[in-house]
């Protein structure tokens, strides 16, 4: 592949979400990804669903959405590190390979011989970047660690959902996500501090701790005043207003930055007097009042339809906007124009429409042309290319279990 990391070899020992997720953008990048996985069950996501994507003639694979949402720019490689000969397989790759990534509890790749203190004095240029639940250190160390448990534990669900009831998850895995982001940083960083040292380095990262890194300004509010930031819905704690407001037809989401806006908005509504009353003058006057203000906001805003304001106060310079469902997401034109919604070649169904990369790189632009593989798709081919192993020796290890020699479906 081509782009920035491309002579980047990275091996990914990880699954499900938070690993993948930070390997795909290094191979949208350019690097090269050898996928391991189990022989017949590969990444435990390849089972997450329904739904499943389907063959040419409309029969359900096993390539669940769910697996197909991080795992393009990779190649699959079916081997079995509960056996020996596995383990001796995946060291002849790492000592091939830049970069390890993989997210076992803490402690399994040690018991088998492939923790960062096995193989760093072996292998002192590879980055080695172990992703757990709760990190390498700490009394929660060993415990599996998974996205719902780190956002509740993580404070995010206390600040989500309506002001009254139970805490809500955001909709998507998140703290995954935002891990894997943490991790591909840190994995570019370490390969800056390689170019310059030759030296290669453990990162230890949790999911925790990435989670309490993007509390942001929810724990920045604590940290400052000593007080829990409240929950609020759609509102937000220190700008008011910024939420969803109903409209005739539906929603509009209103993202009042500053005082201008708030007048602008004010005089389109035909209240141009709420912008000079006392209670809602400045920011953090609405702020204060907000209980007062937003239900003789939400009396301006039903009287028309959630296109008319838009249409009104994109005009004036007032930040807002529709709440569009995912399809109405995906059927933009502008979503395919900017790359958001890519259709690849699939062995299996003739084509996939994947998610896009947001990097628009203008001298080294992603490739997101490789779709998500099959189980094992590569392992005959990468095995020849990395390791040299010739056609009785993979025949050998296929017949032993040890491999597999692509997907048979």
């Amino acid at each position: 592949m081509s782009g920035p990391l491309a002579g980047v070899r990275v091996l990914d020992l990880s699954r499900i979400l938070a690993g993948p997720t930070c390997t795909q953008l290094l191979g949208d990048l350019g690097a090269e990804i050898i996928k391991i996985e189990r022989p017949g069950r590969g990444d435990d996501t390849r089972g997450w669903g329904p739904p499943f994507l389907k063959d040419r003639d409309g029969n359900e694979t096993r390539e669940s959405a769910y697996y197909l949402a991080a795992n393009r720019s990779k190649r699959s490689v079916a081997i079995d590190i509960a056996r020996p000969e596995g383990v001796d397989l995946i060291k002849a790759l790492a000592a091939r390979s830049d970069v390890l990534i993989e997210n076992f509890k803490t402690g399994d790749l040690d018991r088998r011989g492939l923790g960062y203190e096995q193989l760093k004095d072996e292998l002192p240029r590879l980055i080695y970047c172990s992703i757990s639940g709760f990190g390498r250190t700490g009394a929660r160390a060993k415990k599996a660690g998974y996205d719902y448990l780190a956002q509740g534990m993580g404070g995010i669900m206390s600040l989500t959902g309506p002001e009254e009831g139970e805490p809500h998850k955001v909709g998507v895995g998140i703290a995954d996500v935002m891990c894997g982001m943490y991790a591909a940083t840190g994995i570019l960083a370490a390969l800056r501090h390689r170019d310059l040292t030759g030296q290669g380095q453990h990162i230890d990262l949790a999911l925790l701790d990435s989670q309490i890194a993007w509390l942001i300004n929810g724990g920045t509010y604590y940290l400052t005043s000593g007080e829990e930031s409240p929950r609020l819905g759609n509102g937000h704690p220190n700008i008011v207003p910024y939420q969803v407001f109903p409209s005739a037809d539906g929603h509009i989401i209103l993202a009042v930055g500053n005082d201008d806006q708030f007048a602008r908005f004010c005089d389109e509504a035909g209240a141009p007097d709420l912008a000079t009353d006392a209670r809602f003058a400045t920011n953090a006057d609405r702020v204060r009042n907000r209980a007062t203000l937003i239900p003789l906001l939400e009396a301006l805003t039903v009287a028309r339809g959630t296109q008319a304001w838009i249409d009104a106060l994109d005009a004036l310079g007032v930040p807002c906007g529709p709440v569009r469902t995912v399809s109405q997401v995906f059927e933009d034109p502008e979503t395919y124009d900017r790359g958001m919604r890519v259709r690849l070649d699939h062995p299996l169904s003739g084509t996939v429409d994947l998610i896009g990369n947001p990097l628009k790189l203008s001298e080294t632009p992603v490739d997101t042309s490789r779709a998500p593989p099959v189980l094992g798709a590569d392992t005959e081919q990468v095995l020849r290319e990395a390791l040299g192993l010739d056609e009785d020796r993979l025949t050998a290890l296929a017949a032993e279990g040890t491999i597999a020699l692509g997907d048979a479906r």
